[in-house]
């Protein structure tokens, strides 16, 4: 029981995007962004990630942003399996908190060219919190009152689950725009991705409530629980003992009496043999003394009698009935003690199983690893108004490696890798202003997920490839809207729909994809000419989903139904610097 729940323990190492993008990627990556949510075309500063060929379109000189997001997500999973706490609405809840979400942009443009750097988070950047574990962590210990609450009067578990986990992909990204005219413009770059997954959990202090009073077995104190909280492995382990010692016993009785059965067997032939002879109306002290048997003979034959609690005068006849009789019962003393040192050896199985299953247990593992992404946009002034915007990110291969300080599931040992790709991104937009204060903008993201590896594992620890449980790759699509309100101010709010394509059999309590719609909204104060303030804040609302699944009690499958839900907020605030003409 114990390596199915720390598969479960170890599969939360699967790293996700905390926001905005695809299942691994965030693009919510500015304030900017925050506030209007369709970037891909735009001509500002955070260009360097959202649209770097149109960095060309910057006055000359050096152009800096800082930008920091505040994000928290709420994760919910709710399970109807008849013996988890709260069933059938037992409900588990993550707490996802990233009050730092960095983002910082740089470009020096001098006529025709641009050269920029970005550093941001390009995936994770939260650290997720689990103080009552989920279903797949709390199932297999549920399972503990129906396997022992007929046998052993269990009717309830305790235990103390919890995760933390954090996960951050950080980009460093360099790249050269280049204006080949003024309608078109070019950008070449590279990003290399530091990645970094922390994990530590634990199952502690597993508990039951025994109701039972063991079996007497002559020479042995019964066990005897009244029904208090204990904790499952010394349960396992004193009844583990008293069935070991209770077996070994009953196999020295079977010993004996089938040493006895042995005996009395060839005593009742012997004494048919000389019943045989026409001795059976006689004693064994008239036929030793006529010269049958010997001394010693008669001796074992009287002594065979009076063991059973006959008088030693009873005639061979007589005697070879008792005899017979009592290997009889013998063998059936032995069978009996041969079949309770079995069950009692069944029971110490059972129960050395439930020590050994039901012990403390901890995961603490690191992973890092690298990757790099080249970049290449392309950026298209048409009839000087229409801005369309293109960014194509190639997959970027990460192999995260362990670094393992406890390990208590043997499923990452020190050293081992473990795939976490990016994947493929196509980023397009479009940009134009409707009136003379309104600009209007457009966003569409696709992210080629099925060709990725995201190290995802089934249930039992095995992995998996992306496109056996993604069917569709993810993509979103996004309108923003711009209002100058005055030269200095002016107002912003967006939408943003969310379509993923994972299947069922992609979705867990410890990792889930839902589509969703989100709405931003802000503004920007340009303090002074040269000094730009975004402030900005977005609601994201997931759809639900639900998977159904068998869960194996014993040799029984029984059907599970789980429900998952998300919700996310951030706050957004950037600095916008410009150095030059």
């Amino acid at each position: 029981m114990k390596r199915k729940l720390l598969l479960a323990l170890s599969a939360a190492l699967l790293s996700t995007g905390l926001m905005a993008g695809g299942i691994m990627t965030n693009t919510n990556q500015s304030a900017a962004y925050a506030r209007m949510l369709a970037r891909n075309a735009c001509l500002g500063i955070d260009a360097v990630y959202y649209n770097p060929a149109g960095l060309t379109k910057l006055s000359n000189g050096f152009h800096l942003s800082l930008n920091n997001q505040s994000i928290f997500q709420t994760k919910d999973v709710i399970n109807d399996y008849p013996y988890l706490h709260g069933s059938p609405d037992a409900k588990y809840t993550g707490i996802v908190k990233a009050p730092v979400f960095p983002g910082v942009y740089m470009a020096y443009k001098i006529d025709k060219v641009a050269f920029s750097f970005g550093f941001n988070p390009v995936g994770g950047g939260g650290g997720a919190t689990y103080d009552t574990g989920l279903p797949s962590f709390e199932m297999g210990i549920s399972d503990l009152v129906p396997k022992l609450g007929t046998g052993f009067g269990v009717t309830d578990y305790k235990a103390d689950i919890n995760f933390e986990g954090t996960s951050i992909y950080f980009g460093y990204q360099f790249g050269v725009s280049y204006e080949i005219n003024p309608a078109i413009s070019l950008f070449a770059g590279i990003r290399a991705v530091t990645a970094k997954n922390t994990y530590n959990g634990s199952i502690m202090d597993i508990m039951i409530n025994p109701t039972y009073t063991a079996p007497s077995i002559p020479g042995f104190t019964a066990p005897t629980f009244a029904g208090d909280f204990l904790k499952a492995q010394a349960f396992g382990t004193q009844m583990n003992k008293y069935f070991s010692d209770g077996s070994t016993y009953y196999t020295g009785v079977a010993t004996y009496y089938t040493g006895v059965a042995t005996q009395y067997t060839g005593a009742a032939a012997a004494a048919g043999d000389l019943t045989a002879n026409g001795l059976g109306s006689l004693t064994y002290a008239q036929a030793q003394a006529a010269g049958y048997i010997t001394a010693t003979q008669q001796a074992q034959f009287e002594g065979a009698l009076t063991a059973v609690g006959q008088s030693a005068s009873t005639p061979i006849a007589t005697s070879q009935v008792v005899y017979t009789t009592t290997a009889g019962q013998a063998t059936a003393g032995s069978a009996q003690a041969t079949a309770g040192a079995a069950q009692l050896s069944g029971g110490a199985a059972q129960m050395g199983a439930l020590a050994a299953g039901t012990g403390d247990a901890q995961v603490d593992v690191t992973q890092t690893g690298t990757g790099y992404t080249p970049i290449f946009g392309a950026n298209l002034t048409i009839a000087e108004k229409l801005t369309l915007a293109f960014k194509y990110e190639m997959k970027t291969k990460i192999e995260l490696t362990n670094e393992t300080t406890v390990d208590g599931t043997g499923s990452f040992p020190d050293g081992a890798t473990t795939r976490a790709d990016m994947p493929a991104l196509l980023s397009i937009g479009a940009s134009y202003p409707v009136a003379k204060k309104l600009n209007a903008s457009l966003g569409f993201n696709y992210y080629w997920d099925k060709n990725a590896d995201y190290g995802k594992k089934d249930p039992f620890g095995v992995l998996v490839p992306n496109d056996a449980v993604i069917d569709k790759n993810f993509y979103e699509l996004a309108l923003g809207l711009e209002y100058n309100l005055t030269e200095k101010f002016l107002l912003s709010a967006g939408f943003l729909t969310a379509q993923t394509g994972v299947s069922k059999d992609y979705q867990t309590d410890l990792s889930y994809s839902l589509s969703s719609n989100t709405v931003g909204f802000g503004g920007q104060y340009q303090i002074s000419p040269a000094i730009g303030l975004n402030l900005g804040g977005l609601v994201t609302f997931y759809g639900e989903d639900s998977k159904t699944y068998n869960h194996l009690l014993g040799t029984t499958n029984i059907p599970v139904t789980e429900d998952y839900a998300k919700t996310t907020w951030l706050l957004a605030v950037g600095l916008d610097i410009k150095i030059g003409k």
